[in-house]
């Protein structure tokens, strides 16, 4: 593995663990980390991948379950064990699944809370109370503009990302007295493996652009970025607060049947 300790950097020589790290927003902020003199470690769902993406990003990486209390525990324990510190936790793991409440089930509503809300929850408890234990450092959850703007089939989804919001405000505030940050991102539709099918509907996609103030669809470079501020010593005083990586999205309101009609009208290319 790499020494990165003497490298240059807005966060040389301090050690980030990234949960859900082996694509995505995970990776881009594994890279932009490492760029900046971070060592990362990756935990993921298949171990072997992990390892893979961890050892090319010049770190390590191991199976992580996040919605399983003790592979959370494990992963934090190893990182603890071999570097005695983490200073910085990032949870990028989750799916998406636009369910309407009407056709939930027990198993469709159980797998994304397990995922979204109490798997968020053990990425914060663990990491935070590492992050306690060696001086300090900095939590990042990912959330999603869907829990800032109401939107048919996004109650599962976006119902769990707005609990992890509110629990990241509550552990900034038990955290605090530790030197413990604890922020999340809250990201517009961004294209990565996850969501690369929803950027093959032209309609829908020109629809959340008309709804964009900025115009455009963000970039993972977009999140990383705001992740390596919150991980920097820059935000040493930011705590508690949900960015919103949006493009201005959240000022407005999610495209639904009305702006898809009207699209359908005024741009039938794209139906």
């Amino acid at each position: 593995m790499a020494d990165r300790t003497n490298r240059a950097g807005r966060v040389a020589g301090k050690v980030a663990v990234i949960i859900g790290g082996s694509s995505g927003f995970g990776l881009a902020t594994g890279e932009r980390l490492v760029e900046e003199g971070a060592t990362v470690v990756v935990g993921g769902r298949r171990g072997d991948l992990a390892a893979e993406v961890g050892e090319q990003l010049g770190g390590w990486g191991m199976q992580c379950d996040v919605t399983d209390h003790d592979s959370v525990e494990a992963l934090v324990a190893a990182v603890m064990d071999r570097h005695g510190s983490v200073d910085i936790g990032m949870n990028c793991a989750g799916f998406a699944a636009s369910i309407r409440i009407e056709d939930l089930t027990p198993d469709t509503l159980g797998d994304m809370v397990d995922v979204q809300f109490i798997g968020g929850v053990w990425a914060i408890k663990h990491l935070c109370n590492a992050m306690a234990a060696s001086g300090g450092g900095s939590m990042i959850s990912v959330s999603s503009l869907t829990a800032q703007n109401p939107g048919g089939g996004h109650a599962a989804y976006a119902g769990s990302k707005k609990a992890i919001e509110y629990i990241t405000q509550i552990a900034a505030v038990e955290y605090g007295a530790a030197n413990v940050r604890v922020n999340a991102i809250a990201a517009h539709l961004i294209e990565t493996p996850m969501t690369a099918g929803l950027f093959e509907v032209p309609l829908r996609l020109e629809a959340m652009i008309q709804q964009t103030p900025l115009g455009r669809m963000g970039h993972v470079s977009d999140i990383a970025n705001c992740a390596l501020y919150l991980g920097s010593d820059e935000a040493g005083y930011v705590s508690g607060e949900i960015i919103k990586v949006d493009g201005a999205a959240s000022t407005q309101k999610l495209p639904g049947p009305i702006e898809y009609a009207q699209l359908r009208e005024t741009r039938p290319d794209l139906a």
